[in-house]
């Protein structure tokens, strides 16, 4: 199992853009095997840091996600969205082997 964790720099000012542009993503993630934890918008502290989590059985399984992702309309469209709007300035995508009770 394989938790991806991206860390997003916004733009403030198109934050509400960057909440259309989870809302997107999230049944993609899943269409596609994965589940998505959610995307956590900027509350108390800084106002331009976004994270997104979300697994996949292996790291093999994101792979092919990526694959399918890549010439899928839908990702593409949410992919253009994010290009279109501006809202995201950068991020960063790391992977976590989660621990659980």
């Amino acid at each position: 199992m394989v938790t991806v964790y991206i860390r997003y720099v916004l733009d403030p000012a198109k934050l509400m853009d960057f909440e259309q542009y989870g809302r997107l993503w999230i049944p993609l993630v899943e269409q596609f095997g994965g589940q998505h934890h959610g995307y956590f918008l900027p509350g108390e502290g800084a106002n331009n840091v976004a994270l997104a989590l979300f697994t996949f059985s292996s790291l093999a399984a994101y792979e092919q996600y990526r694959q399918q992702a890549a010439l899928d309309p839908a990702c593409q469209a949410a992919a253009q969205f994010a290009e279109e709007t501006g809202c995201i300035l950068s991020y960063e995508r790391s992977f976590f082997r989660p621990v659980f009770a």
